[in-house]
């Protein structure tokens, strides 16, 4: 199936699988911090003992993903580390992604993001939250809007990939009402993709999306061994980011 006709498709039925997900969310009751905020999301730190990791959301220390992008008619150069930091949350122990935007025109920071992921022992990555901020020109914080941390203040922590994924899987991705609310839907396992980087084969594509934001969708397109190689807004939004190259240190 084209992009296209997929991008019309999911539009016909995402409205509904939305509103099926978010109810499942609101119906979830409202979790402490600390340990037990874990039991009350469904987080046993037994299922992160002996961790598998995914094909197509490795999180490999020392890996460095760099990206070129636009969004709103200016460019951007996005860095992504694996880093050899950790950080544990509701009692797993989750790897410390640096996730850093710069300007294209020159150089200056527009975005530094700290991600917390942790692969389960079958293989699911899960998102234990994240602390951003945006800035300035002058390299001043003009926002930490989107931040949040499973288990404190209702948070809750969701998936990012799962260690199978086929199409029709949908799951959320975060939930932190009313500041981080993403989830997504699995359409194809099999894709293609041509990025700077090299043309990929066996690309998992996705549509993602926020009832933050309901008119914007975008489709993500994840390589083995590789993670995010491709996304684009197709609906009510203009960002667009390529994998450009792939380093380790």
């Amino acid at each position: 199936m084209s992009l296209r006709r997929s991008v019309m498709a999911a539009l016909a039925i995402l409205l509904v699988l939305g509103a099926v997900v978010a109810l499942a969310v609101m119906r979830r009751p409202a979790v402490a911090a600390g340990a037990a905020a874990g039991a009350a999301a469904g987080i046993n730190p037994g299922d992160f003992t002996n961790p598998v990791a995914n094909p197509y959301f490795p999180l490999k220390v020392g890996t460095v993903s760099h990206y070129h992008g636009s969004d709103g008619g200016k460019r951007f150069r996005e860095k992504v580390t694996i880093t050899h930091w950790t950080k544990k949350i509701q009692g797993v122990r989750n790897t410390v992604v640096l996730d850093v935007l710069r300007r294209a025109d020159d150089g200056t920071l527009a975005e530094k993001t700290w991600d917390w992921y942790a692969d389960d022992n079958v293989g699911d990555v899960w998102y234990f939250g994240e602390q951003t901020a945006t800035y300035t020109r002058q390299g001043r914080v003009s926002s930490r809007e989107g931040s949040w941390q499973a288990g404190v203040r209702g948070a809750v922590a969701g998936t990012i990939m799962p260690a199978n994924p086929h199409p029709t899987d949908a799951y959320r991705q975060e939930f932190f009402a009313g500041h981080a609310e993403d989830q997504a839907w699995i359409v194809q396992r099999f894709a293609h993709v041509t990025v700077p980087y090299r043309h990929l084969d066996h690309v998992v594509r996705s549509f993602e999306w926020t009832r933050l934001e309901a008119n914007v969708l975008s489709v993500k397109f994840y390589g083995r061994g590789l993670g995010i190689v491709f996304e684009r807004d197709v609906a009510g939004g203009s960002e667009l980011f390529r994998l450009v190259s792939v380093t380790h240190v």
